[in-house]
């Protein structure tokens, strides 16, 4: 950014901000300084901005108050923590461990108050997705502080706040040993009711212990559920859609309970049914028995508007959707649903019969604009691919316009693509090498040669923008693969936004791959155990990915010899952009600035192509997390590798960032890498900062890391 560029922002940004700050609200959830969602508030911002006791002036003192460590609560937090804690009534709550535990702790010390764990099934050691628990959800019931969670094993839990203990009077019982008879709910019974594949199975009964029966698919949760208005809306997982091999499963649909008593209360269906909108666009019947449009990031909720807004994801079997032509809604789509009664109010199809892994990473931000002197309760959605998409949440009617833009069509016989795609003319991508790919302003021209070199090399390629469909193989083109890009986040890095200015603050990964091949199955099942050696007599408890029953093999899979975009000498064709930070007026849909985190990999640095070369920061590699705090940008880096220059051995930084323009103001040492997300809360008038930690590459355990003034 230039100088004068760099002023003017400056100019502009203190007139909207002397101007929007008095009128721009924020949801819900940060009262007194609490943090009572997931994602800060109700609108998942992730925000804090009434918080300001750590400023600029004082960041540096920061000092690590307690550590609390999560590798004692078994598998699945050795190095990593997913979940983001829940700040509420004087304490802290979140999940650990695969067995997705319940913990409160002491917000001033650390200290463990209490845990809840739940009893062990048949139907837990199916679950796909044990180790990915985001957290719980929280609200107060009559005065009472309640904890709700969704476990692995689609069982939804009312646990009293200050004990831990299931709620009395809640739910309905369990038939299983050891399970309370109180304060649960199976969610399985409730879900599959009304399912054609259920009413029509001949199996036997249901059973509690197993769920879904293995032949007609399985359930999880990933992201907890959201208390909107006294209704607990319940989301759902399945295993992801690259790793199925079957084309059935259990529809993903959304519940909605009772919050007081756990009593059912609707359920919308993500695959629409015959009279349903949307149930047109699932060519051949796919409607009768294809499954998945999981939700995996959390949802958002507006209680002045009765909406709940969730996210979802793709099909069964997502590399090959011949099986399932059409749009298919509700899939890839944004939904707006009226808590109270589970009906539709509006969606978006952010993209169509997906099939490229773009599932929707982020929870959707709500905001309150002023675009073109209009006040807009706005909805923001960031993807994986770049595109950002900005409704009024009211009515989602488009802020700006969304243009349907061509897209390569698949050549794999009996395979379906849209013939378009939708793409944001306002606000622009997070990184522009979306839009056509790698074009000549994207390749790698450090040197002249480099540069001629990788033209050549590209050319033998078709080189597209963000929907490029995997070949049949063999193929008849005369090129050798196709090449794709995308530049956008995933839930290891969520956006955040400052609800007082409208300013979203989103990372982003420059990633060109060529797909995999699509070869014919002729028919062939496959099956996948999740343990190591797993014979077919273990399957009972051992199965991990979705099965195949021998007739459900899609007609093609991924598959035939690798054709990956080459290198030179490891260097890519195109510029890297390792890990970007960029930050948008989204009052405006203007990108304020862009800049790169972290530093640039020394590997790249010292190649021997290179030397001589002064080379653009492409940002170090691992993902940039952050987090709004009073007048600060919060942010730190998960991965050490683009600080190379520090020492082998450096601590990781926490930075504090102007907002308007990106700039270090103050750095602090912390012990362990960040990951994830991070969140912050004031304790008997101390301001903390909370940070999920972890790294692999240290070998140091999960954890929660709190910082704090001295």
């Amino acid at each position: 950014m230039t100088r004068i560029n760099l002023i003017t922002t400056l100019t502009m940004s203190f007139l909207y901000l002397w101007g929007l700050s008095q009128s721009h609200a924020q949801l819900a959830g940060l009262e007194n300084g609490e943090w009572r969602f997931l994602t800060g508030d109700a609108g998942s911002t992730r925000s804090a901005p009434q918080l300001d006791q750590i400023n600029a002036d004082n960041f540096s003192d920061l000092e690590v108050a307690w550590i609390w460590r999560g590798d004692n609560f078994g598998p699945g937090v050795e190095y990593t923590m997913r979940a983001t804690p829940v700040y509420a009534d004087g304490v802290l709550y979140t999940v650990a461990g695969q067995r997705r535990q319940v913990v409160a702790i002491d917000p001033g010390t650390g200290e463990t108050l209490w845990t809840f764990r739940e009893p062990q099934t048949t139907r837990y050691l199916r679950s796909p997705r044990r180790d990915f628990g985001k957290g719980i959800a929280y609200a107060e019931v009559d005065g009472r502080g309640v904890v709700y969670i969704t476990s692995p094993s689609f069982f939804l839990w009312a646990l009293d706040a200050k004990t831990g203990r299931p709620l009395e009077n809640w739910g309905s019982p369990v038939p299983l040993e050891g399970f309370s008879q109180t304060g649960v709910v199976d969610l399985i019974p409730d879900l599959i009711k009304d399912w054609g594949p259920w009413e029509e199975w001949t199996g036997g009964p249901y059973d509690p212990d197993y769920g879904i029966p293995r032949p007609l698919g399985e359930v999880t949760a990933s992201s907890p559920p959201i208390v909107v208005n006294g209704v607990i809306v319940v989301l759902a997982g399945h295993e992801p859609s690259y790793d199925q091999t079957r084309i059935e499963n259990v529809p993903g649909d959304i519940m909605g309970f009772d919050a007081r008593t756990g009593e059912y209360l609707w359920k919308f269906h993500v695959i629409p049914r015959p009279g349903e909108f949307g149930n047109d666009t699932w060519g051949n019947e796919s409607w009768r028995w294809s499954g998945d449009i999981s939700q995996w990031a959390p949802a958002s909720a507006d209680p002045e508007l009765g909406l709940v807004y969730v996210v979802t994801n793709a099909s069964t079997v997502q590399s090959y959707t011949g099986h399932r032509p059409g749009y298919n809604l509700f899939g890839g789509s944004v939904l707006a649903l009226d808590v109270e009664t589970g009906e539709r109010r509006w969606h978006y199809q952010i993209h169509r019969s997906e099939q490229w892994n773009y599932d929707t990473p982020a929870a959707p931000i709500l905001l309150d604009l002023t675009v073109d002197g209009e006040e807009i309760p706005a909805l923001v959605q960031n993807t994986k691919q770049g595109l950002i998409f900005a409704f009024n949440r009211e009515t989602g009617e488009p802020i700006w316009p969304i243009e349907d833009r061509p897209v390569i069509q698949t050549e794999v016989p009996g395979n379906y693509t849209a013939p378009t795609q939708p793409y944001p003319t306002r606000p622009e991508p997070l990184d522009p090498i979306v839009w056509d790919g790698i074009t000549e302003e994207f390749v790698i021209d450090y040197t002249p040669e480099l540069k001629e070199r990788a033209l050549e090399l590209l050319s033998r390629f078709q080189v597209g923008g963000l929907y490029v469909p995997p070949l049949p193989y063999p193929h008849d083109n005369d090129f050798i693969n196709s090449v794709g890009c995308k530049g956008g986040l995933n839930i290891y890095h969520p956006p955040v936004a400052d609800p007082t200015t409208g300013i979203m603050y989103a990372s982003h990964v420059r990633e060109c791959t060529a797909p995999g091949f699509l070869v014919p199955t002729n028919g062939v099942d496959e099956e996948r155990i999740h343990f190591a050696g797993a014979s077919a007599e273990s399957w009972r408890g051992n199965e991990r990915h979705t099965p195949t029953t021998g007739t459900t093999v899609a007609a093609y899979h991924p598959g035939g010899p690798v054709a990956a975009l080459p290198n030179i000498q490891g260097l890519p064709l195109y510029k890297p952009l390792f890990q970007g930070l960029a930050a948008y007026d989204m009052n405006t849909g203007d990108k304020l600035w862009d800049i790169p985190v972290g530093n640039t990999p020394q590997q790249l640095l010292n190649h021997p192509m290179l030397q001589g070369v002064e080379i653009p920061n492409t940002g170090g590699t691992g993902h940039s997390i952050q987090m709004v705090v009073g007048d600060l940008l919060v942010q730190t880096t998960e991965d050490l590798r683009g600080q190379a220059e520090l020492g082998p051995n450096a601590d990781p930084l926490l930075h504090a960032r102007d907002k308007l323009t990106g700039e270090i103001l103050a750095s602090v040492e912390i012990p362990i890498p960040g990951e994830y997300g991070m969140m912050t809360y004031m304790h008997e008038g101390r301001q903390y900062i909370l940070l999920q930690a972890g790294s692999p590459r240290r070998r140091q355990p999960g954890a929660l890391l709190a910082v704090a003034l001295p």
